[in-house]
């Protein structure tokens, strides 16, 4: 049976912004109640008073507000290094029978100079190669054969090492990129290991998105 609690639970759950501004104590519930209300009442087919809906509001974000502090922000907490690389390019190819061959020889070009930074993910379709910008001339060369759909200039990575126990904890990711958005920074890549991950974004949103995951370790 369809309560009050559990429509507006729902209704709330498939608005991530709005989910996390509730558990910030920074939306007028009152208000809220009033937007809410005719979808509230189409869906259990029925009037449904203000105060009702006000009050499961509350409860809801007393009991978001515990489980978006509680164990998130501890692993938060505790990141660890935070590594900021600039003047890198994005290239994205599609992949095909011959492109390892030629990253194989791009890593070989790579391992003659340890400054340079490098990283690469692969999907079904497409293959991602992220270096420093002094690499464009080798890449362009030896990927020459393969169909490029993408490449972005002037860009900087962010490299956040983070606790171990981030893998049992679900919704971190989610934390730290609804922030990134929040403060409209555009991602251009990211790229994941276990216990770390990478952005990617424009060299003018660089501080603005650091500081934004720095300021995570004081929440």
């Amino acid at each position: 049976m369809k309560t009050i609690s559990s429509v507006v639970e729902y209704y709330i759950k498939k608005k991530p912004f709005l989910q996390s501004a509730l558990s910030q104590g920074i939306i007028n519930l009152t208000s809220l109640s009033r937007i809410i209300r005719p979808e509230i009442e189409d869906t259990l087919g029925k009037e449904v008073r203000n105060g009702a809906v006000v009050m499961a509001l509350k409860r809801l974000s007393d009991d978001l507000e515990f489980r978006a502090t509680h164990k998130i922000v501890k692993v938060l907490k505790n990141i660890g290094e935070i590594t900021v690389r600039s003047s890198l390019t994005d290239f994205t190819f599609l992949v095909s029978n011959s492109i390892l061959e030629n990253q194989t020889r791009l890593l070989k070009e790579v391992n003659k100079n340890k400054d340079v930074f490098y990283t690469s993910s692969r999907g079904v379709n497409e293959l991602n190669i992220v270096v420093s910008n002094s690499l464009d001339d080798t890449v362009e060369s030896l990927f020459k054969a393969e169909k490029c759909t993408q490449k972005a200039e002037n860009l900087s990575s962010i490299t956040v090492k983070l606790p171990a126990e981030n893998v049992s904890v679900p919704g971190i990711y989610y934390f730290i990129f609804q922030r990134l958005a929040w403060e409209g920074i555009v991602l251009y890549e990211v790229i994941s290991t276990t216990n770390e991950f990478t952005i990617l974004v424009n060299d003018e949103q660089v501080d603005s998105a650091f500081k934004t995951i720095k300021d995570l370790k004081s929440l």
